[in-house]
């Protein structure tokens, strides 16, 4: 697998082709086009590889299909504070190398995606997290994370002892509100006298809150102060900060996007995770490069819900499975989504 290093502006297009990729192989994103066989690229959000959650699951699915599809992938990193226009950049040279699909990782790519993907009519385009740009050669994967998050918030419930719990949202967007919105009604549903507390680390144009540990590690420890003993981070890389503040103060943790539990980055802190949200963005890249290479491209909107198990509730940590109780609470809640007995909200 190839990584493109870092693109930091738009202006140094002619050094961008030249970068070389920073592992497995150490070609650049030019030659990669000159290799024979498929080849599939992910061009990854805010926080990159190595962010413990929504970008390591991406990666997760590109590498599953390198394995089992004999794939040749690659994979191009963002740059802090980076334009439109450089992701434009990113995407275009990634699909000029040859690779179908080509997939954004998080909304922020809709803007390029609707600017590059008319431009190659032949190569599919798959964006996650947004369904608003459209076309025949864009692939819409989406997830119902307000539903995974009401479990959360009933499990969340169900545990604590303060009667007071946290949220601590990234960036205040409406993808990231919906995970507070899924996350408070649980908690309200399960037990109305616990006290939501709802925190965001920055507002758009300012994404940081996706990126920086110190933000979300300073976030936690003031919701700690006002005595929460749950805390749930939909916050990108910021999130482990948000862990390891909760971590060392012996109080739980709820994960994101990936199961933080099992995360070798966070290793330090799993004891106190007591479970995630996960997204199967795994299985929804894998499914996408898969149906490029069998000719049926993925097209249009593609949800994952909990009826599909494309979102759920962790349960690798053995203190959360032997909280019998709150598995029970969490299974006939989920049991309840899936039955349309329960509506979860998308906004607070």
């Amino acid at each position: 697998m190839r990584r493109i290093t870092r693109i930091a502006t738009v202006g140094v297009a002619s050094a961008a082709l030249a970068l070389s990729a920073t592992a497995c192989g150490g070609k650049t994103s030019s030659e990669a086009g000159s290799d024979g066989g498929a080849k599939a690229a992910i061009a990854y959000d805010i926080g990159g590889r190595g962010d413990q959650s929504f970008n390591d699951a991406a990666y997760a699915g590109l590498a599953k299909a390198e394995k089992d599809l004999d794939i040749n992938g690659s994979e191009a990193e963002p740059s802090d504070g980076e334009s439109d226009a450089d992701k434009v950049q990113r995407l275009t040279e990634l699909a000029r190398s040859g690779n179908n699909p080509v997939i954004g990782v998080g909304f922020a790519y809709a803007p390029a995606i609707k600017k590059v993907a008319p431009k190659f009519p032949k190569t599919t385009f798959g964006i996650i997290d947004d369904s608003s740009v459209t076309a025949k050669n864009i692939a819409n994967m989406v997830f119902n994370e307000e539903q995974g998050s009401y479990l959360a918030g009933v499990a969340a419930a169900k545990v604590t002892k303060t009667k007071t719990v946290g949220f601590i949202g990234g960036v205040e967007t409406p993808l990231i509100k919906k995970f507070e919105a899924g996350y408070a009604q649980g908690v309200k549903d399960t037990d109305p006298s616990v006290k939501v507390l709802p925190q965001y680390l920055t507002q758009p144009p300012n994404f940081d809150g996706f990126s920086k540990p110190d933000l979300g590690k300073a976030a936690a420890q003031g919701q700690l102060d006002k005595n929460a003993d749950v805390v749930y981070s939909a916050a990108g890389l910021a999130g482990s900060g948000a862990i390891e503040a909760v971590s060392k103060a012996k109080k739980w943790n709820i994960g994101v996007d990936s199961d933080q539990y099992n995360q070798a980055g966070l290793a330090n802190y799993k004891e106190s995770i007591l479970t995630s949200v996960t997204k199967d963005v795994t299985d929804a890249v894998f499914n996408l490069i898969k149906s490029v290479k069998d000719g049926k491209p993925q097209s249009g909107e593609i949800r994952y819900g909990l009826d599909k198990n494309g979102v759920a509730l962790s349960t690798s940590n053995p203190a959360f499975t032997d909280m019998k109780d709150v598995i029970a609470a969490v299974d006939k809640a989920k049991q309840d989504i899936i039955d349309g007995k329960i509506t979860v909200k998308t906004a607070p």
